[in-house]
């Protein structure tokens, strides 16, 4: 996981920005990318996010900023990446690490359908792949938290129509907003889906990128004050 430091952005993207769509000189992108790819040791996949379920299998020949919000790989030379700022990054493995995939977990696509979000479909089309699912292991990275992630009646609305018991991650505010655990919620989905051991992000303040200035880009804290905000990383991949 990327912080917002190391890099060579100036302004609102200061410094470690990796987004080519939020206004950066896309010079200091593609150097940022470049120093994360070093620092890896392998090659990053960017996908377009679009808050929604598409899912892409990654190998050494798939191109930079194809739409997805989800992918995985069982191929050695890249890297699942997923960007964020506010939004959660979810990375998953299994234990015998024969397969690695990375999720982009805002609200909308966390939801999805009828109980159905990019979780439920990226599991479902690794299974139907022929990846062992069964003893899965995930990560949950930084993300807005649950002191700032002030939402509408709706979105309570569109988990409650999932498979998990939801309600209690909804903290009644002012004026019929309620304060959401985004976090919390991709927990539940992820215990849904059989997904025992969850480590990362457990929905206290130093996780959360609105809290955080020092460390986290935030979308919803910088575009009030600054007019823009950088992008972060999550990636994962499959060691030689």
């Amino acid at each position: 996981m990327t912080s917002r430091n190391e890099g060579v952005s100036a302004g609102p993207w200061r410094s470690m920005n990796l987004g080519d769509h939020v206004g950066d000189h896309l010079a200091h992108v593609q150097t940022n990318r470049q120093y994360l790819a070093s620092v890896i040791g392998r090659q990053p996949v960017f996908c377009q996010q679009v808050h929604g379920f598409d899912t892409l299998r990654l190998d050494r020949f798939t191109p930079q900023g194809l739409p997805a919000d989800a992918c995985w790989t069982t191929s050695r030379d890249v890297a699942c990446t997923i960007m964020v700022a506010d939004c959660l990054p979810v990375l998953l493995c299994d234990r015998s690490g024969r397969w690695v995939a990375a999720a982009h977990a805002g609200w909308r696509g966390l939801a999805g359908q009828q109980g159905q979000g990019v979780l439920e479909v990226l599991m479902s089309l690794l299974s139907h792949a022929g990846a062992d699912v069964s003893d899965a292991l995930a990560w949950l990275g930084p993300c807005i938290g649950p002191q700032a992630f002030e939402v509408g009646a709706e979105v309570k609305a569109a988990f409650e129509s999932g498979p998990e018991l939801s309600s209690a991650l909804f903290e009644p505010f002012a004026n019929g907003k309620f304060k959401a655990d985004l976090a919390g919620l991709a927990r539940r989905r992820l215990q849904a889906l059989g997904v025992a051991s969850i480590f990362g992000n457990d929905s206290t303040e130093a996780w959360c990128t609105v809290s955080r200035a020092d460390v986290f880009f935030s979308h919803r804290r910088d575009c009030r004050s600054l007019g823009q905000s950088g992008r972060m990383a999550a990636c994962i991949w499959l060691e030689p």
